[in-house]
């Protein structure tokens, strides 16, 4: 797990219930207002890490992949918050995903939105967002590069780091 600078961290998951383990402990972190961006392949884990963040940041239903529908809402028991899981496979442009609205969200304070897929639309996202690569390196493992923008998110990558390695 090296650090790569004090707005990266870069982990490798050897198995997808790691990664879910990870997601748990990145969701269990985030607020209102949080943005994170994740892109990666086909298969790359991006659906797993999201499910393993609407786990941890406590959604009542399970996160599945919004690729048909592009946007999922999710809820959690103790606040009126919402999680938006956001996919932007099908969009063919940055500017459907303008014409959908789905900027009216990303930062908003009672939500914290993920989309998988952001690098079709970079330019919907907020400045201050936590961009997650995902890659593989073979078979069985994956790197997640996690690279914060903005304070709030540096924030939070400062103390998700010491969640997972402690320092």
């Amino acid at each position: 797990m090296p650090i790569l600078s004090p707005n990266t961290l870069e982990f490798i998951s050897r198995h997808p219930d790691q990664t879910r383990r990870l997601g748990a402990r990145l969701g269990a972190l985030l607020h209102g207002g949080m943005v994170i961006a994740l892109e990666g392949t086909l298969g790359a884990g991006k659906t797993v890490l999201a499910q393993g963040i609407g786990r941890g940041w406590g959604a009542t239903s399970r996160l599945i992949s919004p690729t048909f529908v592009l946007v999922r809402r999710h809820e959690r028991p103790q606040d009126d918050d919402y999680l938006y899981h956001i996919d932007l496979y099908r969009l063919s442009s940055e500017m459907e995903a303008v014409d959908l609205g789905l900027s009216d969200n990303l930062g908003a304070l009672d939500t914290v939105c993920i989309i998988e897929w952001a690098d079709r639309a970079p330019g919907l996202l907020p400045d201050a967002h936590l961009w997650v690569t995902l890659a593989w390196v073979d078979e069985f493992r994956r790197t997640l590069t996690f690279r914060a923008s903005g304070a709030s998110h540096q924030a939070l990558l400062e103390i998700f780091r010491k969640e997972i390695i402690g320092r």
